[in-house]
């Protein structure tokens, strides 16, 4: 069930995965670095973000190199980027442990923006969206894949009133940079 409106202030909560990562012999999965790829992806998911106008007023990013490298590469799109929070907790996260995290954001935050890995974002995504618009939950059904951009909105007074279904998807984007 979608929360009804007037039940607390829009909020919209942004989901995405970082960019291709490169798979070098003899490096930690934590360590593992952005590939050729992913470095053209993940401003191109900044620039999506602008242009979309869905700026986080706080951000948190797993603490594996490939999802910092990710924040780095698309925060450095906007004019300032806002505060951002590096969480151990994000990396290889669960969705009762992402909900756990999205929950202790404070309430004057009205939009975050969540950096980490799947699968747990897929299926946070597709676990908070009691409805999507167009073919959003299809897609994001189908695959979520590097580089892809999730918006869940809603209306709550706390971050810790988003629940299972509460959510709607109102958008699905993969960003893709060109290459040079």
């Amino acid at each position: 069930m979608i929360a009804r409106a007037g039940a607390g202030p829009l909020r919209r909560l942004v989901v995405l995965r970082h960019a291709k990562s490169a798979w070098p012999e003899s490096v930690p999965d934590h360590q593992r670095p952005l590939a050729p790829r992913g470095r053209r992806d993940a401003p191109a998911a900044g620039r999506a973000l602008v242009e979309a106008d869905f700026l986080p007023d706080l951000a948190l990013c797993s603490t594996a190199v490939r999802a910092r490298q990710t924040w780095d590469l698309a925060s450095a799109q906007w004019g300032t980027p806002p505060p951002v929070r590096h969480d151990a907790r994000l990396y290889g996260a669960d969705v009762t442990e992402l909900l756990e995290i999205v929950h202790e954001v404070p309430a004057e935050v009205e939009t975050l923006l969540l950096v980490g890995h799947n699968p747990g974002l897929e299926e946070l995504v597709l676990d908070l969206a009691g409805d999507g618009l167009d073919d959003t939950l299809e897609r994001v059904h189908v695959k979520f894949p590097t580089a892809a951009v999730a918006v869940l909105t809603w209306r709550g007074t706390g971050w810790e009133a988003l629940l299972p279904g509460t959510a709607l998807l109102t958008a699905v984007t993969v960003a893709r940079g060109k290459k040079e």
